[in-house]
């Protein structure tokens, strides 16, 4: 039999191999191989220490000469090849154009099995592989809403402007409406489970009992809000709300009013902006209204009042509100607008290339 090299340890390799023999944070692997090294090094041969930490000894020989020509560095893992590549660049290429493609007859959407059948031998696990790589979830339903307005560029640098840098003795007020809110009465309890703990909820079934529209305007470099309730949303009475609005700050003070292109907002004649020379009106483009601060502050009543509360009037339902614009007033704070260019985007022409 061949004679087992000698392994002759510096001190800094001794230090360290009996380091990863004592601590738990390395893998066990690791840890064994530096005990053989470590046993080899006290003149010990393969046998007994094949022995010792009953295993091969041609585990203990392999691991021997690994460090006996590598060093410490010859204990780590080889680099390994791996199993071949079983599709290449050009069929995940494939997948996605496929999926421009109208599906089989008598299916409305691609599937990740229908893939598989037409094009032939391809994994279906393969096929899920690239669409989650691409982000491409078949199942999901995608919309979008996207702004035409020619002038957008225009007219969002306008509100944002006003948000950015507000003109010095001038008020600027986001304002919009939330129609038919409604007051639905909800069976609301607690249902205690059999492990002794209980949980708050509320019945699938409601009944309802009417509607309220809701007229607000968010003074944006306050936060204050200030709203109106109404049975209808017309022309009339969005000019009540805002003939309220304007008269608290007077005919003197140049009032700036963020709106959306609802027609009750912008008439083909509007004599009212006529009489009210300090106020101006900017309009969001079409299709672009969560530029507007004020559905910020919708989102909130909704979450905060509306979401999970029974209503058994519509008189109670405004009162809510009521009470939630007052105790919002209290600690009422301006939102902080940070984006300083609005982009018009453009849907893409690919099924492939609508990513969630």
């Amino acid at each position: 039999m061949r004679k087992a090299g000698e392994i002759k340890l510096k001190k800094a390799d001794k230090e360290e191999l009996t380091e990863w023999t004592r601590t738990h944070t390395i893998e066990k692997r690791l840890a064994d191989r530096a005990k053989i090294i470590l046993m080899a090094a006290d003149g010990m041969e393969n046998k007994e220490i094949a022995e010792r930490l009953d295993t091969r000894e041609a585990r203990i020989c392999k691991w021997r000469n690994r460090f006996i020509e590598s060093g410490i560095l010859g204990l780590n893992d080889g680099i390994r090849s791996g199993k071949p590549k079983e599709y290449d660049d050009k069929m995940e290429k494939l997948i996605l154009k496929s999926l421009d493609k109208t599906p089989p007859e008598g299916y409305s959407v691609w599937s990740g099995k229908l893939l598989s059948e037409y094009l032939g031998d391809v994994s279906e696990d393969y096929i899920y592989r690239v669409l989650r790589k691409h982000g491409i979830q078949l199942q999901r339903k995608h919309s979008w809403c996207v702004s035409t307005d020619p002038q957008f560029a225009s007219k969002a640098a306008d509100i944002v402007g006003l948000y950015l840098d507000p003109p010095q003795s001038a008020i600027v007020i986001s304002v919009d409406e939330k129609p038919a809110i409604q007051a639905l009465e909800r069976s609301q309890g607690w249902l205690r489970l059999p492990n002794g703990k209980a949980i708050t909820g509320y019945n699938h079934e409601y009944t309802r009992h009417g509607t309220t529209t809701l007229f607000a305007a968010l003074e944006v470099t306050t936060g204050l809000i200030k709203t109106k309730q109404f049975n209808r949303r017309r022309r009339r009475e969005f000019l009540l709300f805002m003939n309220e609005v304007i008269n608290e700050y007077g005919s003197k003070k140049e009032i700036h009013v963020i709106l959306d292109n609802l027609s009750t907002h912008k008439p083909k004649n509007d004599k009212w902006l006529t009489r009210h020379k300090n106020v101006i009106f900017h309009y969001t483009p079409t299709h672009a209204s969560w530029l507007n601060q004020v559905e910020i502050w919708f989102s909130i009543l909704e979450r905060q009042a509306l979401k999970n509360t029974s209503f058994y009037s519509v008189g109670q339902l405004r009162e809510g509100i009521e009470k939630f614009c007052e105790v919002y007033n209290e600690k009422a704070s301006p939102f902080e607008w940070t984006k300083k260019k609005v982009y018009q985007k453009e849907l893409k022409n690919k099924y492939s290339n609508l990513y969630n």
